[in-house]
């Protein structure tokens, strides 16, 4: 392969002295480790932390690769830091701030901490920069750091190259960069060389060249990972040590890993409504396609009308009408008669409406000012030809097909629709039946058909796969049905958390991939997100309330990424509150709500998340944010309408 190692890979760990290495480079590059807390330079073997760069030109697209490497390695359950170099000033501190104004006042480092983050700004005044090998001093341990920039330390790097920034690459001259990651082939390159976009592959490669794979393969996950192995398809793997998850850091996990998971077709404009586009639409003619009249008038050139009049024109015979257009020429000095929607004549640029003219035989009398254009449409107005209309994953309204027909789009490249299996679980579940009646110790199954209502709404195709016991042979079997290529995503109810009878939860964890995401929210906070079969499970709470607010919240994004509909973002507005709650910090709470007749969010009587009826009662949610807050009649709240859930009224 080349170049293939003659750069041994860094490994970064725990001691309490100064290390000097040479590494084989051609570069012949020194690494100076000052004494640092926990910190020291290995060669390969034993267990440290691993360093490996991505580097490139400007707007190669190094960055974006950097990003999507941090998310897919750590959901395999690694520990990743990144380390990125900065050819300018910059500034992580907000002007204003207490810490800005610390640093302004001459202080040479500002620490800032807080419950969920800590962060140490140092002035380096007249001092050098610090080298690589003394940044990587000061990170905390982990399995990986990710370096961008940084081309010419001596670490291993990947280079990202870009067709379009025209750059030679650099990893002809430069033997530490060990594989190309770019948009196009280079021949006669003698290292690997990955599509750009190929994360998981670059990632594989990654963990191979650093011994990280192997690892992975001896210990059953990371080192210092807990719970069962992460899993490559296991896209709901958590970073280790992680307990509370915050509402916003749960959602941003879901966000970077979900991407379209189905196929496409093409169908007629006149089908594709509820549909997601696949590809970008471009107008192929321009809307209006040439000047047309707005009005029922008369049409002429301005030039004929100087001056605030009254004007005389001479009245041609004939008229243009919508589809039939006057054939003719309008010299200076006459009009002719002109429907709306008809393309203007030759030499005419204005219209007078028909209710403002006087009509004496061929004279037609009208008075001033007239203004060039008045009552008329210019061509392309509306939407220029060879203009973009809609991006790709655009889900399409009626108005939307009206548009794509109007600049002559017959036929539209749309994604198939995501099939969502639902599932209710428990012996308890059990279907209404008005003849007879279920004991009392029995529940109605009230998720499936909430749940199936809600995938429907959300343009996604049903699946019902009915009800299964606390029997996890049945749950098994229905599971694999539906992995065998009946869905491309599962919604379960009830047996998500730890108890004896959450046979969802505890068949994931032995035979699939399974992870407790214990979210920091109200209500809904045990969910059981895994794999089975490669097939996302998104494991919800049993109770009706919970159910749908985390559906809503989590699932419903998360499916429209899947879909091709990109990722979805409620919308919200402030509205005064009708209400009183001390409100805890630590947590996001949604409560059922709805907006009175003076404008105010009223909330519903309980905050039980049995208590469906509230469900239907409310039409809205209030989301009350992560911090502590005391709620009073008329403090601001923020209200997202059902209907910005996909919940249809």
């Amino acid at each position: 392969m080349g170049k293939k190692g003659k750069c041994a890979p860094v490994r970064v760990r725990a001691p309490a002295r100064e290390v000097r290495l040479r590494l084989r480079t051609q570069q012949r590059k020194v690494f100076d480790l000052p004494e640092a807390p926990g910190i020291t330079l290995r060669r390969q073997g034993g267990r440290g932390m691993q360093v490996f760069g991505i580097m490139g030109w400007k707007n190669s697209g190094k960055t974006g690769l950097v990003e999507r490497l941090i998310a897919e390695i750590t959901g395999r359950g690694f520990r990743v830091a990144s380390l990125k170099h900065a050819h300018h000033a910059f500034d992580v501190d907000q002007p204003g701030k207490d810490s800005f104004r610390h640093r302004r006042a001459g202080a040479v480092e500002v620490m800032l901490s807080s419950s969920r983050r800590w962060a140490l700004m140092h002035e380096l005044g007249d001092e050098d920069e610090p080298p690589l090998e003394r940044l990587l001093a000061r990170l905390s341990p982990c399995d990986l750091v990710l370096v961008e920039g940084y081309k010419r330390d001596a670490h291993l790097k990947i280079e990202a190259n870009r067709r379009a920034t025209g750059q030679p690459l650099l990893a002809l001259e430069d033997d530490t960069v060990c594989a190309v990651a770019s948009d196009q082939h280079h021949a006669g390159l003698d290292i690997p060389q990955f599509d750009l976009d190929d994360t998981v592959a670059i990632a594989d490669f990654i963990l191979e060249r650093t011994g990280l794979g192997a690892r992975a393969g001896q210990d059953g996950g990371a080192a210092g990972s807990s719970g069962p192995g992460a899993l490559k398809n296991d896209c709901f793997a958590l970073p280790p040590g992680v307990n509370w998850i915050p509402v916003d850091d749960a959602l941003a996990m879901l966000r970077e890993r979900f991407s379209p998971s189905v196929g496409t077709r093409t169908v007629d404009v006149a089908e594709a409504g509820g549909r997601i586009l696949a590809s970008d639409q471009i107008a192929v003619r321009a809307n209006p396609p040439g000047p047309n009249s707005a009005v029922d008038g008369y049409a002429f050139a301005q030039a004929s009308t100087p001056g605030n009049g009254p004007f005389s024109l001479t009245l041609l015979p004939g008229r243009a009408a919508a589809g039939a257009p006057y054939e003719g020429r309008v010299a200076p000095g006459q009009a002719v008669r002109i429907l709306t929607g008809a393309l203007l004549p030759a030499g005419a640029d204005t219209v007078v409406m028909q209710e403002d003219v006087s009509l004496e035989g061929a004279v037609l009398g009208f008075a001033g000012p007239v203004r060039r254009g008045m009552n008329t449409r210019a061509a392309g107005e509306d939407v220029k030809r060879g203009e973009a209309v809609f991006a790709a994953g655009r889900r399409l309204r009626a108005p939307d097909l009206a548009l794509l027909s109007a600049v002559g789009i017959a036929r539209v490249e749309v994604r198939e629709k995501l099939r969502v299996a639902v599932l209710s679980t428990g012996d308890e579940i059990v279907p209404p039946d008005a003849a007879a009646p279920a004991p009392a110790a029995q529940t109605y199954d009230a998720n499936r058909p909430m749940l199936l209502a809600l995938v429907r709404g959300w343009g996604h195709a049903a699946v019902d796969l009915g009800h299964v016991g606390d029997d996890t042979a049945a749950l098994r079997e229905r599971l694999d049905a539906v992995a065998a290529g009946a869905a491309d995503a599962v919604l379960t109810s009830g047996g998500a958390s730890a108890g004896d009878e959450d046979h969802v939860s505890a068949l994931l964890r032995r035979e699939g991939t399974m992870q407790a995401w214990r979210i920091a929210l109200k209500p809904g906070r045990p969910l059981a997100l895994g794999t089975w079969k490669g097939l996302p499970v998104f494991g919800l709470p049993g109770n009706p309330v919970a159910t749908l607010v985390t559906a809503a919240i989590f699932a419903r994004p998360a499916l429209s990424a899947m879909a091709g509909g990109g990722w979805l973002e409620p919308a919200a507005f402030t509205v005064p509150a009708a209400f009183s709650k001390a409100k805890k910090g630590g947590r996001r709470e949604y409560l059922r709500a709805r907006i009175n007749d003076a404008g105010a969010a009223e909330v519903f009587a309980s905050e039980g998340s049995g208590r469906i009826s509230g469900l239907s009662w409310a039409s809205g949610l209030v989301e009350l944010g992560d911090e502590a807050r005391r709620i009073r009649p008329g403090t601001p709240v923020r209200f997202i309408p059902f209907q910005a859930l996909g919940l249809a009224m």
